[in-house]
């Protein structure tokens, strides 16, 4: 089984400032990190390939420095890691993003490595849009399963995946067909640390690098060319307000009153028809 790990560097969100004149993410000085999600979808496709065996490459688009993120990778254990680095890439939108993604594996396939499964995070946590992962998966015709939280069983035979994923009122199974693409969940697992062999083989490791014209991109469908997402604007959000503050004999009966005349608590608890679902 040949399984596909899709990561994305990104700022560590505990340090991204924002510059506000330009509305832009301030990076310089910023420690760039493997999306955290994407460290879950890495540590996933590694338990598959100890559970079904295989081999495990990992891709990631993005300037040189984003090698650093594919060596991380590469520590904890995975096979091969492919940097797609071109000047034509920047400004990508997450349109764009998906279909350079979509033509390294199409790349790959092409060079006789056949995938089955290709495995990313939900989203990135310096975009937060999860649409890059979808987006790959519609343009190289896979089924998809997003939010996943537990993979229960590749069957060989049948060539399906059996997963369980998140919803907003419960837990739902869905078989996919093979080949397919998974967005995980963070909870699904927990990344491993990198041995001492795995960060020595790490330095050792090479980078394969492909170019746009290596992936056979369309030069009109990446980059600012292909991008029709434009960011306006971005913003820290204002500081929360305090909640009211209660105090005295008849405090608890004060802070009752306010959660129970508050319109989210009570279509959460009677619905719009005023009847209890309790």
């Amino acid at each position: 089984m040949h399984i596909v790990v899709l990561i994305k560097q990104v700022p560590d969100t505990q340090e991204v400032k924002i510059d506000p004149e330009k509305n832009t993410i301030v990076r310089a000085g910023v420690e760039s990190i493997v999306n955290p999600f994407d460290m879950n979808a890495t540590e996933l496709a590694l338990q598959l390939r100890e559970q079904y065996g295989g081999k495990v490459t990992v891709i990631t688009m993005g300037p040189p420095q984003a090698a650093m993120a594919l060596k991380e990778t590469f520590s904890m254990g995975v096979d091969r890691v492919i940097l797609l680095q071109d000047r034509g890439f920047a400004a990508s939108d997450t349109l764009a993003t998906s279909y350079v993604l979509a033509q390294g594996i199409k790349r790959l396939e092409a060079d006789g490595e056949k995938v089955d499964l290709v495995i990313c995070g939900k989203q990135a946590v310096d975009g937060d849009t999860a649409q890059t992962g979808p987006g790959v998966a519609c343009r190289l015709g896979f089924d998809q399963v997003t939010y996943v939280t537990q993979v229960d069983k590749i069957d060989f035979n049948a060539k399906t995946v059996v997963a369980r994923r998140r919803l907003a009122k419960g837990v739902q199974v869905v078989q996919a067909q093979l080949p397919a693409l998974l967005t995980v969940e963070k909870d699904i697992n927990e990344p491993r640390y990198a041995t001492l062999r795995g960060i020595i083989a790490a330095e050792r490791a090479k980078v394969d690098e492909w170019c746009a014209a290596e992936i056979k991109a369309d030069t009109e469908q990446i980059g600012f060319k292909g991008s029709p997402t434009w960011v306006k604007r971005i913003f820290t959000p204002p500081p929360r307000e305090g909640g009211p503050k209660f105090d005295g004999s008849d405090a608890v009966k004060k802070a009752l009153d306010v959660v129970f005349d508050n319109q989210h608590f009570k279509e959460a608890v009677f619905g719009e028809e005023g009847v209890c679902k309790r």
